[in-house]
């Protein structure tokens, strides 16, 4: 994976291959980041990236400029990974390791952009926790944006707060607004 754009634009990560990950594609991610790029300024923005992974939309929030990033996974082999990969490019990411449901249920920072990654075979009331939970308990600010990404076979159209959807090959990000 490279990052694409920002004080690290081109710089390859490569992530140990034994980490249970998906990591967003290089297409998919440019084309998420050219959408984002229109309505905010990375710099005065919260990032919270939960199902984090390798850390691969944190490093690219930061590259660009993103000071605040909370990435949020349960797996200790990821975590350490986004922790070690930080640390050398010097890029500001708090890790949690959590149970993306549990630290939902518990968190209580508000953010500019949440984005989820969970994993694609995730059956669909797995999905459409994140947004009840994140609504729920006001973990977005008010011109804040909620992604969750999934396949194109999976379907979020029918929960509340929708907006509308992206799809870029097999990826699909559902967008979510108050």
């Amino acid at each position: 994976m490279r990052i694409i754009s920002g004080q690290y634009k081109g710089r390859r990560i490569t992530a140990p291959k034994k980490l249970p990950v998906r990591p967003t594609t290089d297409m998919a991610k440019e084309s998420l980041f050219n959408i984002l790029n229109n309505q905010f300024y990375f710099d005065d923005i919260s990032v919270l990236d939960l199902f984090a992974g390798t850390g691969n939309i944190s490093y690219e929030f930061a590259s660009r400029g993103t000071e605040q990033i909370t990435a949020v996974d349960e797996n200790y082999g990821c975590i350490k990974f986004i922790n070690s990969t930080s640390e050398d490019f010097e890029m500001p990411i708090t890790t949690i390791k959590s149970d993306v449901y549990k630290y939902l249920e518990r968190a209580n920072q508000k953010f500019t952009i949440i984005f989820a990654d969970p994993p694609y075979d995730f059956p669909v009331e797995e999905f459409s926790k994140i947004p009840q939970l994140v609504f729920q308990n006001e973990l977005l600010e008010d011109e804040g944006l909620l992604i969750v990404e999934h396949s194109k076979h999976t379907n979020l159209s029918h929960l509340e707060h929708y907006s509308h959807s992206k799809s870029y090959g097999g990826n699909m990000f559902s967008f979510f607004n108050k």
